[in-house]
């Protein structure tokens, strides 16, 4: 019995396409589980951290909320509550969009970066896969996720 069915307790998959998909949606939970863990002492969620590295590489340049809702991970997100959640802890800061007044300009502060900066320094997302794959074995895997989405 391969081990995705061990874990799921699944006595068998209708063919191997189908145990795939089982297979990176168990995966998908199993690491944003590990990124959970990871960031609970800093009081950040997993989108929170994603939109925080978002405008961070548009610094010092603010961003839309469309632009954001265009590069966030999480698609299903509420990206505007999210901004709203990080204006509240002080991280981010909002403005009137010049050119569409419709629009919100959202820009990461001298707090947004630090914290940050704390987060590259303690952790790296990449242990939670790199002890059970080789670099070349994670590159396959980059290649074979790709070639999925086609």
């Amino acid at each position: 019995m391969a081990q995705l069915q061990k874990e799921i307790k699944a006595a068998k998959f209708e063919n191997v396409f189908q145990q795939s998909l089982v297979n990176v949606i168990y995966t998908y939970h199993w690491n944003i589980q590990h990124v959970k863990e990871v960031l609970k002492p800093f009081d950040i969620t997993s989108q929170q951290y994603n939109v925080l590295r978002i405008l961070r590489g548009q610094f010092p340049n603010p961003a839309t909320v469309n632009l954001i809702k265009s590069r966030i991970l999480d698609k299903m997100s509420d990206t505007s509550r999210i901004v709203d959640r990080l204006i509240q802890k002080g991280y981010v800061e909002k403005s009137t969009n010049n050119q569409d007044k419709r629009a919100l300009d959202v820009i990461i502060n001298k707090k947004g970066l630090s914290l940050l900066d704390k987060l590259d320094k303690s952790v790296d997302f990449s242990t939670f896969i790199a002890p059970n794959l080789t670099e070349e074995e994670a590159t396959q895997l980059n290649f074979l996720l790709d070639k999925m989405r086609g």
